[in-house]
């Protein structure tokens, strides 16, 4: 029995921030994946390795966890004043689906270098040394992200002294900013969408809590950690561990996606995996970080824990950042509360692998809380690059 030889396809696999993922210039898709739909749905699993009933990602080049079964597109910009399109694509590891709901903000950092580096900006634009502007259009959620890159004779600086935590080794600094992330783009609506900055979320089966939920940088459910039994200094192990913990998580995931209006009925929560973010929030305490490093209360403003794909992330995800930053701006959410209330345009939090400063400009304009953008620091290296194979009856 013959069976078809595997396709090769050309491909970069990149750490951008505390996420890797598979990268593809759109041109070098094969041309029944060039188009959103099944084929891409279909190629990208098996580049990732998914659906793997083993959790493991044995056979594809995904990592088993959220942070790892990410792929990219990147293209010529299709609207004026920006570089690139960036199209994100978070791989379900154990069912069969890519969830095109939102955007990395990990995966951004690598967006820009990559985009400099793959040839999709203007080489006018590139310093021999300096930093390279790169105008990113996020393509899934529709809103302007810009990487300032490093450049020594004209080339992407990768290495450096840049430390971030949940990151073994230092790299090259890449500032992003994420322009006006008050909504989710093809969502829209106000930046907390049931016009409330706290809610009384009720959750069936569970009970009902106070809730902040947002729509800045990614759709977020802020929810306090006493409120459920936490403290806010919880690592991955001791929630992913639980399965009955996962379970009332992501029913109250399910109920704030309902209340936002992100979904019209809880089943639809099966196949939108990646949005909402369900995060939860305590005032600073001491605590030891996963890499064994004690976290002191004064060198942060709050703790911060969020699941992402239904388990708690080993850090934390750009965008549920930009949410985190962006709350803490505003007055009277439960994140500023956390924080200790009152106005700031920075906020320091603690995460499972350490601390991250995030600022943002909020705000209030007609009686609605906006966003202008925020900003944080992040870092990117090319790990592989080369062609990726997949069989040829994959798509």
């Amino acid at each position: 029995m013959s069976h078809p030889a595997q396709t090769k396809i050309p491909a970069t696999y990149i750490r951008g921030g505390t996420s890797k993922g598979v990268f593809f210039r759109l041109q070098d898709l094969p041309a029944a994946a060039q188009m959103p739909g099944e084929a891409r749905d279909k190629l990208f699993m098996r580049v990732i390795g998914s659906p793997d009933p083993y959790a493991a990602h044995i056979d594809g080049m995904g990592g088993a966890t959220s942070s790892t079964s990410k792929c990219v597109i990147l293209s010529k910009a299709s609207v004026p004043d920006h570089d690139v399109d960036y199209l994100y694509g978070q791989v379900s590891i154990d069912k069969p689906f890519v969830d095109w709901s939102g955007n990395c903000g990990n995966l951004s950092t690598a967006a820009g270098s990559f985009a400099i580096h793959a040839g999709l900006v203007d080489p006018s634009r590139i310093p021999d040394n300096g930093v390279a502007v790169v105008r990113i259009w996020q393509a899934n959620i529709k809103k302007t992200i810009i990487a300032h890159v490093p450049v020594t004779n004209g080339q992407v600086q990768e290495t450096g002294d840049f430390e971030l935590d949940g990151v073994t080794f230092p790299a090259a600094e890449i500032v992003l900013e994420f322009m006006d992330p008050s909504d989710d783009g093809d969502e829209g609506g106000s930046m907390f969408p049931t016009g409330n900055l706290v809610d009384d979320l009720e959750v069936p089966g569970v009970g009902t809590f106070k809730a902040t939920m947002i729509t800045a940088g990614i759709p977020t459910v802020f929810v306090n950690a006493k409120d459920i039994g936490y403290t806010g200094t919880e690592l991955r192990e001791q929630i992913n561990t639980d399965p009955e913990a996962l379970k009332r998580f992501e029913a109250i995931r399910v109920a704030g996606a309902l209340r936002m209006g992100l979904i019209k009925t809880p089943e639809e929560a099966a196949t939108r995996q990646h949005t909402p973010k369900i995060a939860f929030v305590a005032p600073p305490t001491d605590y030891v970080a996963s890499s064994g490093k004690t976290i002191q209360a004064a060198d942060v403003d709050l703790l911060v824990r969020a699941l992402s794909m239904g388990k708690l992330h080993h850090a934390m995800m750009g965008t549920a950042a930009v949410a985190i930053g962006t709350a803490a701006a505003i007055p009277g959410t439960l994140v500023n509360q956390a924080a200790g209330g009152g106005e700031r345009e920075a906020v320091r939090f603690g995460h499972p692998s350490g601390t991250l400063r995030v600022g943002a400009q909020a705000k209030l304009v007609n009686g609605q809380w906006t966003v202008t953008k925020a900003i944080m620091s992040r870092s990117a290296r090319i790990l592989m690059e080369g062609w990726v194979r997949v069989p040829g009856d994959t798509f």
